[in-house]
């Protein structure tokens, strides 16, 4: 059965204008409870700077998806929907298959947001955010949210699963260093995996994709090239938890398109974070430095120290990424 395009179209411009939208209302209220990041020795603002942009890329997500559930109330009490019948059907078929995954994926996305909204007003020690992020990871997969990788085990599948998560998530936290730069590589990455999907039939994962390509769509105004707002820890753990779900959910393997390289897709997506991640790792590691501090040996870093503005390395990443993913379609 064809599944309309416009409904993609909907999602993405729905999640992107609630975004922008909402943001005045969540930047007032962090400067009004102090959630702001102050001005310090390795910061460039010279003013407090709300973390609103985290909560407002998750309202993008979810009043979208209420608005749709609306819809479809009406159109089946007579009233009208911008969606017919058979869409309507559709999704409820999808929502009823993969309900236990798709309520997992949502508290999963909360928990991330909450647990990056207190590592932002407390600063957490990192012994207690990477457990944080372990045991929601954990309970993502016990929701059937999992990676198998052709091994018939399901140990395998949970530690798997969990690393991927865990990798993923700090990796865009560790992209969180410029105006623009995690946002934009989660916008791009989550539009490739809405194009896939959709290329594929998978359309359920392909509207979730566009609802986060469209939240962080709208979200980018407000943070590049100036910082206006930033995501937060709340943000970034809620931008790499979702491109890490995204990555699980489409079906790269099938029946009808059996080519094992398929798993290598999600790897081409997120090349550019991951690269970023494993040699900003390794290179402290060589110099017996914990993971976990920060530093200014990201690609971002390099760029700007090699004669880039900060502007220029942004978009120069969000390129490169951009034809990192191009190579999945290949």
């Amino acid at each position: 059965m064809p599944f309309p395009l416009n409904v993609y179209l909907y999602a993405l411009l729905g999640a992107a204008l609630t975004t922008a939208l909402t943001m005045p209302l969540w930047t007032a209220w962090c400067r009004r409870t102090g959630t702001v990041d102050d001005p310090g020795r390795c910061k460039i603002h010279s003013q407090p700077v709300p973390l609103s942009g985290g909560l407002a890329v998750m309202t993008g997500l979810i009043i979208p998806l209420l608005a749709g559930a609306v819809l479809a109330l009406a159109f089946r009490s007579g009233v009208g929907s911008f969606l017919d019948s058979k869409t309507i059907a559709q999704f409820q078929h999808g929502f009823s298959r993969r309900s236990i995954e798709l309520g997992g994926i949502f508290f999963g996305a909360i928990g991330m947001l909450l647990l990056g909204f207190w590592d932002d007003r407390v600063e957490l020690k990192p012994g207690i955010k990477f457990l944080g992020q372990f045991l929601i990871a954990t309970a993502v997969a016990a929701c059937g949210v999992r990676i198998t990788l052709f091994v018939p085990n399901l140990l395998f599948h949970y530690l798997i699963t969990v690393l991927w998560i865990v990798m993923l998530v700090n990796a865009f936290n560790f992209m969180d260093n410029m105006n623009g730069l995690c946002a934009g590589l989660g916008a791009i990455g989550a539009w490739y995996f809405g194009l896939i999907a959709a290329g594929d039939g998978d359309y359920l994962v392909a509207a979730i994709a566009f609802l986060v390509a469209g939240s962080l769509a709208g979200f980018l105004p407000w943070n590049f090239p100036k910082g206006k707002v930033f995501l937060g820890d709340a943000g970034s753990h809620l931008v790499g938890y979702l491109l890490a779900v995204l990555a699980i959910l489409p079906h790269f393997y099938t029946k009808a398109h059996p080519n094992v390289f398929g798993v290598l897709i999600p790897l081409l997506v997120l090349a550019v974070p991951l690269a970023d991640l494993v040699s900003v790792v390794l290179l402290r590691w060589q110099i017996g430095q914990p993971f976990w501090v920060g530093d200014n040996n990201h690609l971002s870093h390099r760029l700007v120290r090699a004669g880039c503005t900060p502007t220029g390395a942004v978009l120069a990443i969000w390129l490169l990424a951009a034809a990192a993913g191009a190579l999945a379609f290949v």
